[in-house]
């Protein structure tokens, strides 16, 4: 095991995919001479060369069809987005091209894309770059959505993106860069797509959550834990598509409550799904409605006192906590 930070573990996972495949490539606003907004790309250029970590132009909507097209062609392109606030300009291509092409054509033709970039909110990056836009693309059939919460997950769950035959869409919080955390140094450990991961197990309230918005709910669990002897099961959703449905239902047939918890929006967030997803399938098992915890529905401010405002914190989730258990 190597003791690494996220952004570092992202890194590791293309350079071994890089190494084990010469059809993978990356490519992005920066990525090469910069090295990357984050640097997540450093020290590539110079390792594999400018045909395989290629500079692009400004301009994302480029950047996804170039990468969709030589997809196509049989090679496996990383595109990175220098923040997926930017991807917005790319919809049309993500949603219309790239999502569609493998369904439009019965399978004949495959687009193993990867389309990563730091996302979420919070650093003080406003309206304009400090957005949870998963929901977004987790409605798009076509699209697997990723968000690894710790390293060891960024490293595993990238390599399998990498592999994967299908687009897939790599969120990375720019709050989680430089979380350090153990990673595991097999070229060949894979994280599987669709298997959540029980983060702390519990008897009391089931809190489903993912990305950055995980850290935030294992606190709220440790402290509700000492002082109301509280004991929550925190799962990792890991990917939202495809979704883990069956760890989440069985955790809250153990529990009968749940707490679902991010930092999106509330108004149609993934929450919502998630809580749908829980009525149709356990609904008697609950003793208690299902609570959210999300941001409020306002643009992200850029100071910092209503920045935190505008974002879901540990007195948030507890809380959240103690009302689904009646306490409140």
């Amino acid at each position: 095991m190597l003791n690494v930070k996220y952004g570092e573990a992202i890194r590791l996972a293309m350079i071994e995919e890089m190494e084990r495949d010469p059809n993978v490539f990356i490519c992005g606003e920066e990525v090469g001479q910069y090295q990357g907004t984050f640097r997540v790309t450093q020290g590539m250029l110079e390792r594999f060369g400018s045909s395989r970590v290629v500079d692009t132009p400004i301009s994302e909507a480029a950047i996804v069809g170039l990468v969709t097209g030589a997809a196509m062609a049989g090679l496996r392109p990383i595109a990175e987005m220098m923040t997926f606030s930017f991807a917005l300009v790319a919809m049309d291509q993500i949603v219309n091209h790239t999502a569609k092409i493998s369904y439009m054509s019965g399978g004949q033709v495959k687009v193993p894309v990867v389309i990563r970039g730091p996302a979420g909110t919070g650093n003080q990056l406003s309206a304009q770059h400090s957005q949870s836009l998963e929901s977004w693309y987790s409605h798009i059939p076509g699209l697997k959505v990723v968000m690894p919460a710790t390293p060891n997950d960024a490293k595993g769950l990238l390599k399998s993106a990498i592999r994967d035959d299908n687009p897939v869409i790599f969120m990375e919080h720019a709050g989680l860069y430089g979380m350090r955390g153990e990673v595991n140094e097999d070229p060949e450990y894979l994280v599987p797509f669709g298997q959540a991961h029980i983060m702390r197990e519990g008897s009391d309230v089931t809190i489903v959550s993912y990305s950055h918005m995980l850290n935030t709910c294992h606190r709220a669990a440790d402290q509700i834990a000492q002082e109301q002897n509280i004991n929550c099961e925190v799962i990792d959703l890991r990917t939202l598509v495809p979704l883990d449905v069956e760890t989440i239902i069985r955790s809250v047939r153990k529990t009968h409550r749940v707490v679902v918890a991010h930092e999106e929006a509330r108004n149609t967030g993934f929450g919502a799904e998630l809580s749908a997803r829980i009525y149709e399938l356990a609904f008697d098992d609950l003793d208690s409605p299902i609570e959210r915890v999300a941001g409020p529905d306002v643009p992200m401010p850029y100071a910092k006192n209503l920045e935190r405002a505008a974002i879901p914190h540990d007195d948030d989730v507890i809380a959240a906590i103690k009302r689904v258990v009646n306490l409140a």
